[in-house]
């Protein structure tokens, strides 16, 4: 008997070894943080954390073993279902996605912005050289954008048009919106064959657009907002921002690190993107548009409150937040935001 007992509580050591060297294993084993950004240059600061991998580099100067998975979406809605899904770690998109996800997740996941990503304008550009306004468009246009009535661009419409043609008529335009990707708003409008007849999209798309001579613009976003505003905006839920204060330390590093890098070598910065989204502008032309005075680089929030102000008023969020700190983290509210 005693030698049974004695091979029993052999086994149960051995095993209890093995327990533990698996969960060691498995506490080894690299955390994966899921991210998403969307098309164009305007995410060039999430391109350079990926490609450089400055999410990683900053995690392991905190004692973090991370992996990243990047994901890529034509539009903030689809991309906030997959946060709210928990499926996303950190999603990142216009301001009123944002907005529109902040207000409505008030009573549970309570997802706020990490940091701005940028201050950059937003044009309405037409390939009719009859439109000088957004007075001229007629039942026969078609204005493509991300996503009707709730991307960035669309608020945008909808505010352009209130200050057009009066209150209450925010939506005098929406029936003429098309939801497209902004390669393939960008590809259908100057094919000149589609019915799409503008196209109300960002840098690089609106630049490149203008470079051909029968493309004008009729308007932009600096113009209906009074002044520059942040374009777009990495945010998360409140669970994953109180529950990984290292990954969100080590995130924001690493923005910090890519804002940098954008600052101190436009050049560098404009080559790595061009390669990294296999894009067809050559890297000079990238550069100039990395370097033009109304796009800022930045984690300051600007402006985010005359988005907030209208969608609220209008009735498109239920709730409306008093200050630009009540939808973002505090680890941004010592940046001059508005």
């Amino acid at each position: 008997m005693k030698r049974f007992a004695r091979h029993e509580r052999f086994w149960l050591l051995a095993l209890a070894a093995i327990f533990t060297l698996s969960a060691a294993a498995a506490h080894a084993e690299p955390r994966t943080v899921r991210l998403a950004k969307q098309y164009g240059i305007s995410y060039l600061p999430l391109t350079i954390m990926q490609e450089k991998k400055l999410l990683e580099s900053e995690g392991k100067k905190l004692g973090l073993d991370l992996k990243t998975e990047w994901v890529r979406f034509t539009g903030g809605p689809p991309m906030n279902e997959a946060l709210v899904s928990g499926n996303l770690d950190f999603a990142s998109g216009g301001v009123g996605p944002l907005v529109t996800i902040w207000a409505r997740t008030q009573k549970n996941l309570k997802v706020k912005g990490v940091a701005s990503l940028n201050s950059m304008p937003l044009y309405l550009n037409t390939i009719k050289p009859e439109i000088k306004t957004i007075k001229d468009f007629t039942d026969k246009d078609r204005i493509a954008l991300p996503a009707v009535r709730v991307s960035i661009q669309a608020v945008v419409l909808q505010m352009a048009a209130e200050q057009t043609f009066g209150k209450g008529q925010e939506h005098k335009l929406d029936p003429l919106t098309v939801s497209l990707s902004h390669p393939d708003g960008f590809a259908q409008m100057m094919s000149g064959k589609s019915e799409i007849s503008a196209h109300l999209t960002s840098a690089p798309y609106q630049y490149e657009e203008l470079a051909d001579k029968r493309v004008h613009k009729v308007l932009d976003s600096f113009q209906v907002l009074g002044g520059p505003h942040t374009f777009n905006i990495v945010y998360a839920t409140s669970k994953f921002y109180n529950e990984n204060p290292k990954i969100i330390k080590a995130f924001i590093s690493a923005l910090g690190e890519a804002m940098k890098e954008i600052k101190d070598d436009p050049a560098a910065a404009a080559a790595l993107w061009v390669k990294a989204d296999r894009s067809k502008i050559p890297v000079a032309e990238a550069e100039r548009i990395i370097k033009l005075p109304e796009n800022k680089w930045t984690m300051t929030p600007e402006r985010t409150m005359v988005f907030a102000d209208y969608m609220s008023r209008v009735g498109m969020i239920p709730v409306k937040p008093t200050s630009w700190k009540d939808m973002f983290f505090d680890t941004i509210h010592n940046l001059p935001g508005s």
